[in-house]
């Protein structure tokens, strides 16, 4: 089963059928990350096959890690699979 963990505690974990693997990276359905770790970010970024990319803080134990998370809210077609999901960067530990 997949997971996602940062400072000691488990954001996301999710059932292999559940997860879309996308350049390499893991991308959780959103139902499945802990929304009590998440904190929306004003930070964006752009793809140009997947779309436009918007941020979320994760947030464990008063440590805030900057943008660790991100996801299309409207990912272009190719990318369609991940709408929906999250993907985890800046030392968050990600196991398959």
């Amino acid at each position: 089963m997949p997971t996602a963990s940062w400072n000691g505690a488990v954001i996301a974990q999710a059932h292999s059928d559940q997860v879309q693997i996308v350049e390499n990276n893991v991308y959780f359905p959103l139902s499945a990350v802990s929304q009590d770790h998440l904190r929306p970010s004003g930070h964006q970024t752009s793809c140009p096959w997947k779309g436009s990319a918007s941020y979320y803080d994760l947030v464990v134990d008063g440590k805030v890690n900057e943008n660790a998370a991100w996801y299309y809210p409207e990912p272009k077609a190719e990318a369609r699979q991940i709408a929906g999901h999250v993907a985890f960067w800046r030392g968050v530990v990600v196991e398959r």
